[in-house]
């Protein structure tokens, strides 16, 4: 073999382990994306909720309407902070105001049901007692969801620091993606909902 087909060979190979990793990248960003979304579905799930449990506490609630009110307020700003992240999931902004929205909202519901326990015919309610349980149960899809979105962002944001995908990724401009944290450790654990 020529010194020509040497070169064309080993040309041909550093194209064809090129195009490999920017393909891994491409997937990683894609997996994140696809993860985001599924925080997406249970986080609109749990703002649908909201309202549906501040109308059956309400009913029962009459004289704590500051309360209701908070929770509302606190489910407006996590929808806007959501609508703000699914824009794009790099904004390191977007996804703290998100990550604070949702913080806020869990405190507001947290007050709301430890204000509830004030009210036994509210607690013994059916509706507010499903509620509660579906609100449960989408707490830990989120967190499930959260946990997946965080493990699919360390792995792409992996993939575009080390060597050699990282200079690809500078070429093809990725963009690192941002982790949804909740700094408070009393929101990262799902709220005890007892009626």
């Amino acid at each position: 073999m020529g010194t020509g087909t040497v070169l064309l060979l080993i040309f041909i190979g550093v194209i064809i382990f090129g195009v490999g990793l920017y393909n891994r990248l491409v997937a990683g960003r894609n997996q994140y994306k696809n993860a985001f979304a599924q925080i997406d579905v249970q986080l609109t799930r749990r703002h649908d909720l909201i309202p549906n449990l501040v109308e059956t506490a309400k009913a029962y609630m009459a004289h704590e309407k500051d309360t209701l009110e908070g929770v509302i307020a606190a489910r407006n700003a996590a929808v806007t902070g959501l609508n703000n992240a699914k824009v794009d999931p790099t904004n390191a902004g977007a996804m703290k105001e998100l990550g604070s929205a949702e913080q806020g909202l869990s405190g507001a519901l947290g007050r709301l049901f430890a204000l509830a326990e004030s009210y036994p015919d509210l607690k013994a309610n059916e509706n507010m007692m499903q509620l509660s349980e579906e609100l449960t149960s989408t707490e830990n899809k989120v967190a499930f969801s959260r946990q997946a979105f965080n493990d699919a962002v360390m792995m792409y944001n992996n993939m575009i620091e080390q060597f050699p995908s990282n200079m690809l990724a500078g070429w093809f401009q990725f963009k690192s993606a941002e982790l949804l944290e909740i700094e408070d450790e009393d929101v990262r654990s799902v709220p005890n909902v007892s009626f």
